[in-house]
């Protein structure tokens, strides 16, 4: 294994603040999937076109249970109906997951 590099105070304060701002936009983020003004397919178009953007690093298990009308248990139902590991995020979805969670919560 490498060591964990040093960094100077800038390099660490420069750090947290990209780590703040990309909670913040999470946050934001889950929020509006949440009042119904992004959609999954919205959600899912964003990630693709940022890779490293808030909607590309989310974990599919909170993008799901920010959608209106899905809790803790529907949400686990349907990531392990479609075959996706608790831990994974919406950038590390296969475009068969894509399609199958994206039909499944438009019906």
């Amino acid at each position: 294994m490498m060591p964990v590099p040093a960094l100077t105070a800038e390099q660490r304060e420069s750090a947290l603040e990209k780590a703040k701002l990309l909670r913040q936009q999470r946050t934001a983020l889950l929020a509006a999937v949440k009042d119904g003004v992004v959609t999954l397919p919205g959600v899912l178009e964003q990630a693709a076109a940022d890779p490293d953007g808030a909607a590309a690093r989310t974990r599919v298990r909170l993008l799901l249970r920010s959608l209106p009308g899905f809790g803790p248990v529907s949400a686990q139902r349907l990531m392990d109906e479609v075959g996706i590991s608790d831990a994974r995020r919406v950038r590390g979805l296969g475009g068969r997951q894509r399609n199958l969670l994206v039909a499944a919560v438009q019906r």
